[in-house]
């Protein structure tokens, strides 16, 4: 990756098409993601929980704005069901070590 942005695009075009590979690779392996109703303590976890576990699969993550400071991006969104139909508005934070996030916190309403 050449950038703290790219790679926060490139995580959610991975989830968006199902390419849970690419998304493993997008993250460092102590990956943790902390959001209101839980948190993943690791990257096997959080992305077991994607591929597996989440109530809504056919979503589409439409990103607004990426503001990056050196190694941390803070993306602004909306999480859109397949009829294209706002699920709820987001703001993610996400820590980049060695082009890999590390960590990613996340704020919805």
């Amino acid at each position: 990756m050449d950038s703290p942005e790219e790679l926060v695009r490139a995580f959610y075009d991975a989830l968006d098409e199902h390419a849970y590979d690419d998304l493993r690779g997008l993250l460092d392996p102590e990956f943790v993601q902390e959001r209101p109703d839980r948190t993943f303590e690791d990257r096997e976890a959080f992305v077991a929980f994607m591929r597996e576990d989440r109530p809504q699969t056919d979503t589409t993550h439409e990103i607004e704005r990426v503001f990056v400071d050196e190694d941390r991006a803070a993306v602004q969104g909306r999480l859109l069901d397949s009829s294209g139909e706002e699920l709820f508005r987001f703001a993610d934070v996400h820590d980049v070590e060695d082009d890999r996030i590390v960590h990613l916190r996340t704020y919805t309403h």
